[in-house]
């Protein structure tokens, strides 16, 4: 297989490794005529139901994966019961994000199809063309990417409120980062958590650390990770072998870090104790990250959006901004104007957006943006909010790696907290969710 097409299929097989695949959904292959049995309910979760058949395509892409990774799989029943508890896990997700009426629309589908293809450096027939070789249904592709959206913008919607990140904490992040020797390192791990709660007695949350300690012990004992993990591991990445790919050691956590830090590749840590449960790192990779100048140029732009909505059509607004820039054309001050009739919150600063880098604004925006001249007023241009009319009004090279930087530490502080929130919240909508389990009957 060519290689884009490998990396294609890499990504294919990530994305649809924690959903089912449906009996009506696969392709039909010609198969020699055997007894087969009835498809039937393997689980029950609120009022939607798992199928065996769901069930065993699912198993059967995560063994796919893994053998593709060069995992270990593990035994069939410690899989299953991994691959089980993912599908529930998301379709509890996903009936929640039913409830709070989120969704995505087919523009952004799209886009981030694009953009997959992009990453692939294929255009988009050349992306359909590798899916077909490789055997994926594009509604069935396309219904995982939407999917897989609604789930990360749910995340989002419910972990947005409960993480704040404060200029002290990115200070205090990048003081720690300076004066560490691994503050540029990054680490590919492999990862068990034996999960905790908030209400969980003294006696429960020994069990769970007896749990964590003869995990730790069968490590010990020689038994691959990755089959410890789908055994033992609470995490989501359990059914793929805990992995966790290249990632920063400062978005670990200073506990985390002080352990991982003295570690060469191939030991373990011992068990640590997080709020979130005891857990168990196994160190695969070390690399260093180098830090970069990083020199852009920047914009200061102001526009004027005359928006589209129920109350405005697309006629209508072209039909507003065209007027407007007929006056600025007369002589009218941009600046007023803009006070007057944009529909952004930067009216009240006469539209002023300030410095602007690179992919700060819309496709649209900026390339009309570029092509301006400083003081030079745009004819008007639609984007995906509406009609603007923009002006340049100066240009200027800058460094922006100590920008970059505080960016970069103000994400990992984020990603460190939000890993805790998501967990707690998951493992709250899991206790709310009716979920009946007839996984040991239909063995029987």
């Amino acid at each position: 297989m060519p290689k884009r097409n490998c990396l294609c299929l890499l990504f294919l097989i990530a994305a649809l490794a924690s959903s089912p695949v449906t009996a009506e959904e696969m392709e039909p292959l010609p198969l020699p005529l055997v007894k087969k049995p009835i498809d039937h309910i393997i689980a029950i979760v609120n009022e939607d139901v798992i199928t065996r058949q769901e069930l065993d395509d699912a198993t059967k892409i995560a063994t796919e994966r893994l053998q593709l990774q060069g995992i270990q799989i593990p035994d069939h029943s410690t899989l299953q019961n991994q691959v089980l508890e993912s599908i529930i896990t998301k379709r509890i997700q996903l009936q929640h994000a039913k409830d709070v009426v989120l969704a995505v629309s087919e523009s952004e589908i799209d886009e981030t199809i694009r953009r997959i293809a992009d990453d692939n450096k294929l255009s988009l027939p050349e992306f359909y063309a590798a899916l077909d070789k490789d055997g994926i249904n594009h509604k069935k592709f396309r219904n995982e990417i939407n999917e897989e959206m609604i789930m990360a913008r749910l995340k989002e919607r419910e972990v947005k409120h409960q993480v704040n990140v404060t200029e002290g904490e990115v200070d205090n992040f990048l003081r720690t980062q300076e004066t560490s020797a691994v503050g540029n390192d990054e680490y590919r791990l492999a990862h068990i958590l034996v999960l905790i709660t908030e209400n969980m007695n003294s006696s429960q949350i020994q069990q769970r650390s007896e749990r964590a300690t003869l995990a730790l012990e069968k490590l010990k004992g020689g038994v691959d990770f990755s089959q410890v993990a789908a055994e033992f591991s609470d995490a989501a990445d359990a059914s793929k072998g805990g992995i966790i790919e290249w990632r920063p050691i400062s978005q670990m956590g200073p506990k985390f870090a002080e352990m991982l830090a003295p570690l060469q590749p191939g030991e373990l840590t011992p068990i640590v104790q997080s709020p979130s449960g005891f857990h168990i790192f196994k160190l695969l990779g070390r690399r260093v990250q180098e830090v970069q100048t990083v020199i852009i140029d920047q914009t200061h732009a102001r526009h004027i959006l005359i928006k589209i909505n129920e109350l405005t059509s697309e006629n209508e607004a072209k039909l507003k901004i065209t007027q407007l820039k007929e006056r600025l054309d007369r002589g009218e001050q941009f600046e007023e104007l803009a006070r007057l009739y944009s529909e952004d919150t930067s009216a009240a600063l006469g539209g002023d957006l300030g410095w602007l880098s690179p992919g700060d604004t819309v496709a649209a925006f900026e390339q009309t943006m570029n092509k301006l001249l400083p003081g030079q007023i745009s004819e008007p241009v639609q984007s995906q909010f509406g009609w603007h009319l923009i002006q340049v009004l100066e240009r200027r090279t800058q460094d922006v790696s100590l920008d970059r930087r505080r960016q970069a530490a103000r994400q990992a502080i984020r990603t460190r907290k939000a890993d805790v929130v998501i967990q707690e919240w998951l493992r709250q909508l899991r206790d709310q969710a009716y979920v009946e389990i007839r996984l040991d009957d239909d063995d029987q």
